[in-house]
């Protein structure tokens, strides 16, 4: 695998730099542990994800490896693959025993597929919007039949902001059908608000 290779000629999008430059992220790696100091559950995306039983998990898009590193203490097999090697510094350092990948979303090449590619951190959102799908092509090649892709991410007005429309037809286009559709992690019904979280299911393409 060039992953590595392939990530760095890649430029990240205008969304993600400018996003970086105004996160510090030390204070970002921490904020999850305050919340679980504080009493909440900074883990409402894994309690989605465990909810479908999946064996194996691709987080694409993993960041610092926040819901990796929970799904792999609940005793799924998950792989993290990020293009920002600084957040999967900090991931690789919390669980050294996951795999992480650095790779960018849209050309990466893991040799496997999964039971479910999950996308939880606005990932679509801070792709560069030519990204867009080529990275559901990606998750879609490294699903198993039947497989699930779950996305969660705003739902912007600007002129690059991703529809659900949008997505959906990216999905169609490569035969992925829509199986829920929620306002939040906790499935709170979706109508119509500023997030969404979404469920395609892969198609038999034959």
């Amino acid at each position: 695998m060039t992953a590595d290779d392939d990530a760095a000629s890649e430029p990240v999008s205008e969304r993600w730099s400018q996003w970086r430059e105004g996160t510090d992220l030390e204070e970002y790696y921490s904020r999850w542990r305050r919340l679980q100091d504080a009493g909440q559950s900074p883990h409402g995306e894994a309690d989605f994800i465990e909810s479908f039983h999946p064996t194996s998990v691709l987080d694409a898009g993993c960041g610092m490896g926040r819901v990796a590193i929970e799904l792999a203490h609940r005793a799924i097999d998950v792989v993290g693959v990020d293009l920002d090697d600084d957040l999967l510094n900090f991931a690789r350092r919390s669980q050294p025993s996951i795999e992480w990948v650095h790779a960018n979303l849209a050309t990466m090449h893991l040799g496997r597929r999964f039971a479910m590619v999950a996308m939880p951190g606005n990932v679509m959102v801070f792709c560069r919007p030519s990204d867009r799908p080529e990275i559901v092509r990606t998750a879609a090649a490294h699903l198993e039949p039947g497989g699930l892709l779950v996305a969660g991410f705003d739902i912007e007005r600007h002129h690059d902001a991703l529809t659900l429309v949008a997505y959906d037809e990216h999905c169609s286009s490569h035969h992925f059908e829509l199986v829920e559709r929620w306002a939040t992690w906790d499935r709170e019904p979706y109508r119509g608000g500023a997030y969404a979280v979404s469920v395609h299911r892969l198609l038999n393409a034959g």
